[in-house]
């Protein structure tokens, strides 16, 4: 397997001798199977405060040798941040459609109580004289996530080479187009088998139809299983307290000490209160400042039973901005309260190269990391090893190791360019002590 990602995710051919000198610190990994290839590693709240990146692209996994491995960041809720999920659903035979173009596919169900479809009858508006393929029609009414992707199992006796499109539907009338020509590739040579099973989806629909394109014969179908979206909610929060400053009258302005992806905001008083709140942030403070979230209405209330508040604010959009402010509706709020911004932990997926043991280094303002394309390898090797594969799971061991430490995230100072200024200035000072001994020749011999 080791030899397949190596030829996959070729690495550049000249490596720097030790690229870790780029960065300020790196901690060493623990695999939890040393031969496994690929390797998914959490980040965790060092990693994110030693990161100076907007874009956390100072953040990358080194071999021993000092050679980075090809990489890639994932959020929180993409696939490749934890195990997939899968589940089997139902699904249907449909009848072969007539070749004209104004054919129109009509499903007759029956439905069970939960919503689910219990039979499925398919007629055609038109005659089917000149019949092509049907294809398959997915009940996916059971689930309550989105569905990532759809992987089919067939009985292949032949090789297999077809395009399906897929239609989705939330009642079986209207359909909208998700996936456009995919192919469904079953091919075997020499005691080798190559195998495209993978539909990708990317959206919640109860129902998905898939239909032959081009007059493809479809295999015989077995089995399909649904690759789910996790649920954000079933993923752990972190959460950072921030105390602030007191600005203007009502605003009151904090500092986060890391790259941390903040999604979620929230609001803790040392009392009761109610306020109305609007959450600003920037990266630079020098930019202005932009809307986050609200307004919305914070409260807190605490009797002798139980404490009760308000919810925690969603983001529209995830940021790693280094300044925060809140606006308070009423200009008489004097006392900060403390801002909690929530965050959930990215996934830094990898592949081996090279010899062990590796390691993670972050904070850098030279060097950064170009995201290798670890989805598409992680893809082709579920369809090889099944559709559970994940890659093995790699954690952070020990206490962080000094590398270049604070000098690598310090400004780079531009010296050629200091450089051509300085002779540019000298050269002026030449030329006018030149102008001002030939003036000053002029006026000797005129006197």
């Amino acid at each position: 397997m080791i030899a397949a990602l190596s030829l996959v995710s070729a690495a550049p051919s000249l490596w720097a001798a030790d690229a870790r000198q780029d960065y300020r610190e790196q901690w060493p990994l623990q695999l939890s199977a040393p031969q496994a290839g690929a390797y998914r590693l959490m980040l965790g709240e060092a990693q994110y405060r030693s990161a100076v990146s907007p874009q956390l692209a100072d953040v990358q996994v080194f071999n021993a040798q000092g050679q980075p491995l090809p990489s890639a960041l994932f959020s929180a809720d993409q696939p490749l941040a934890q195990a997939a999920q899968w589940q089997d659903l139902a699904w249907f035979p449909l009848p072969a459609q007539g070749g004209g173009a104004g054919d129109d596919l009509q499903l007759l169900t029956e439905r069970n109580t939960d919503g689910s479809v219990r039979r499925v009858e398919a007629r055609l508006g038109r005659s089917v004289g000149n019949a092509g393929p049907g294809g398959w029609l997915v009940d996916a009414s059971a689930l309550r996530t989105g569905v990532q992707a759809l992987r089919l199992d067939w009985q292949a006796s032949q090789a297999l080479q077809v395009r399906v499109r897929v239609d989705a539907s939330d009642d079986l009338r209207d359909w909208q187009r998700v996936a456009d020509d995919v192919p469904l590739v079953d091919l075997q040579h020499d005691g080798r088998r190559l195998q495209q099973r993978r539909i990708e989806i990317g959206r919640q629909a109860k129902y998905f139809r898939i239909v032959p394109v081009g007059g493809d014969a479809p295999p015989s179908l077995s089995a399909v299983q649904a690759e789910k979206v996790p649920l954000a909610q079933a993923i752990d929060w972190q959460w950072r307290s921030l105390t602030g400053s007191a600005g203007k009258p009502g605003e009151f302005e904090y500092t986060l000490d890391g790259r941390f992806p903040i999604a979620q905001a929230d609001i803790a008083t040392a009392d009761n209160s109610v306020v109305q709140w609007t959450l600003l942030s920037r990266d630079d403070a020098n930019q202005p400042w932009q809307v986050r979230a609200g307004p919305w209405v914070a409260y807190q209330l605490q009797d002798t039973a139980q404490r009760r508040q308000s919810q925690a604010q969603s983001l529209a959009v995830p940021t790693r901005d280094r300044y925060w402010k809140l606006t308070a509706s009423q200009a008489q709020v004097a006392t900060a309260p403390t801002l909690k911004l929530g965050y959930q932990p990215e996934a830094l997926v990898f592949l081996s190269q090279g010899e062990a043991p590796f390691s993670v280094a972050a904070g850098s303002v030279r060097a950064a990391r170009s995201d290798a394309p670890v989805g598409t390898v992680i893809a082709q090797l579920r369809e090889q090893q099944g559709a559970q594969w994940q890659p093995a799971l790699a954690t952070v061991q020990g206490a962080a190791q000094p590398l270049a430490g604070d000098a690598a995230v310090q400004p780079v100072r531009d010296w050629k360019r200091w450089l051509l200024w300085g002779l540019l200035v000298l050269g002026v000072l030449v030329v006018g002590g030149f102008a001002v001994s030939l003036l000053r020749q002029g006026d000797r011999s005129n006197g």
